[in-house]
């Protein structure tokens, strides 16, 4: 499967948050979810979807096993909640780190700190940083260098969300290795050295699901013995 696009990550994100901010008002029905995607406040870039847009997006989003219909019994309206937490073991603070990235595209701590207030309040820059560190080392998020004149580096989603990378911040130390514990790591972006980011993202996908099968086959081979 393609690595999502604009499209799914803004109707994932909006899902995230509005889960966090309006409890009473989620999961989100065709039309709320469409409002919640196209809302003018708290979006980069404002977008205009309409809603065979945002159901094909969700129909990837389910496909993917990040969202799912969760209309309850006698409902009129098809409503939609997200998965990402169950999908990829993630707890709130990070949920709430990811989702401002799918809305806003490439931020700052600072900026990140600010944004995200409204789903988790961290209590320091610190704290938010030792979060950034353990995104990048599940490799779902990277860090690129400052831009001119800003005085922080910047964070965004990885290749494998579908972002275009850019150059991302050196480094002196090695990449650290996921932890055992935790899903399949999601690839950086990095340098595409010459090789079109559209094939980096395929040969990506592809070892995920290497990955994944060989996983598999340890536990068959496990419950077996």
């Amino acid at each position: 499967m393609t690595e999502p696009d604009a499209a799914e990550l803004r109707v994932l994100g909006a899902l995230i948050e509005k889960q966090r901010t309006t409890p009473d008002a989620y999961p989100l029905s065709l039309n709320a979810l469409r409002l919640a995607t196209n809302q003018s406040t708290g979006r980069e870039p404002v977008v205009d979807y309409d809603e065979d847009t945002i159901r094909e997006a969700v129909a990837r989003l389910v496909r993917r096993g990040w969202a799912r219909l969760a209309s309850g019994p006698g409902s009129r309206a098809t409503k939609y909640r997200h998965l990402l937490d169950e999908a990829l073991s993630l707890r709130g603070p990070e949920l709430a780190v990811l989702a401002v990235l799918m809305l806003r595209g490439a931020q700052t701590p600072g900026e990140l700190r600010q944004r995200s207030e409204r789903l988790h309040q961290f209590a320091s820059i610190d704290e938010l940083e030792t979060l950034l560190d353990a995104l990048a080392q599940r490799r779902l998020i990277v860090r690129f260098d400052r831009r001119p004149g800003q005085k922080e580096a910047r964070w965004n989603l990885g290749a494998s969300f579908g972002v275009a990378p850019e150059s991302p911040a050196a480094s002196a130390d090695p990449p650290a290795a996921p932890r055992a514990d935790l899903p399949p790591a999601w690839e950086p972006s990095g340098s595409t050295d010459g090789v079109p980011v559209a094939l980096e993202m395929r040969v990506a996908a592809l070892e995920r699901e290497l990955a994944a099968l060989r996983s598999l086959v340890a536990q068959l081979r496990a419950t077996g013995e």
